[in-house]
C-alpha cells in the first residue's frame, strides 16, 4: 500500500507535467526549426533559452507548491499518516528540482528544432546512469533510508537539465 502510494504520489506529478511542457515544445521545435533553416542561429538560441526558462518557472512552481504543501498533492491518493509521511518527505525532497525537470524537457524539443539529438539521448542517459548508480549505493550502504533514494532522484533530475542547458549553451547553432 505504501509503496504503491508513493510511486502514484511521484510518478503522478511528474507524469502531469509531460503534456504541460510538450503542448509548449511543439511549439519550441517549430518555432526553432523555422529560425534555423532560415540561418537565423541567434533568434532560435533566444527562443531555446525563453521555452526552457518559462518551462522551467510552470515545472519549478509546481514543484515549490507541493514541496512547501505535500498534502496538496498526496492527500489527493491517501489519508494515512504513514503513506502522507512518506510522499511528504518525497515532495519535500524531489520537488525544488521539478524546475529543472521542465528545463530539460523544453530544451529536448529545442533540441529536435535543430535536427541534433545526440546530447538529448546522453543526457537521458546520463540522468539513467545517476538514477541506477545513485539508488544501487544507496542501497547497499546500511542507515541510508528511502530519503537518500529521493535525494537520488532529486540529483538526478538537477544533473538532467542542467546537461541540457549546457549543451543549448555549447552545441545550439550560433550563427
Amino acid at each position: 500500500m505504501i509503496e504503491a502510494t508513493t510511486t502514484l504520489t511521484r510518478a503522478g506529478l511528474e507524469y502531469l507535467q509531460i503534456p504541460i511542457v510538450f503542448g509548449l515544445g511543439a511549439t519550441l521545435v517549430a518555432m526553432i526549426g523555422t529560425n534555423v533553416g532560415a540561418g537565423q542561429m541567434a533568434r532560435a538560441r533566444r527562443i531555446a533559452w525563453a521555452g526552457g526558462l518559462f518551462a522551467a518557472a510552470v515545472s519549478g512552481s509546481i514543484g515549490l507548491t507541493v514541496a512547501l504543501a505535500p498534502g496538496l498533492w498526496a492527500g489527493i491518493f491517501t489519508q494515512d499518516k504513514e503513506v502522507l509521511a512518506i510522499a511528504s518527505q518525497y515532495l519535500r525532497t524531489a520537488g525544488p528540482a521539478y524546475a529543472f525537470l521542465g528545463l530539460g524537457m523544453a530544451l529536448y524539443f529545442s533540441f529536435q528544432g535543430t535536427g541534433r539529438m545526440l546530447w538529448p539521448l546522453t543526457c537521458v542517459s546520463v540522468r539513467l546512469l545517476v538514477i541506477a548508480l545513485g539508488c544501487t549505493l544507496v542501497t547497499q550502504s546500511p542507515g541510508l533510508g528511502i530519503g537518500a533514494l529521493f535525494a537520488v532522484i532529486a540529483v538526478a533530475l538537477v544533473v538532467f537539465g542542467a546537461m541540457y542547458a549546457i549543451g543549448v549553451w555549447r552545441f545550439f547553432p550560433r550563427r
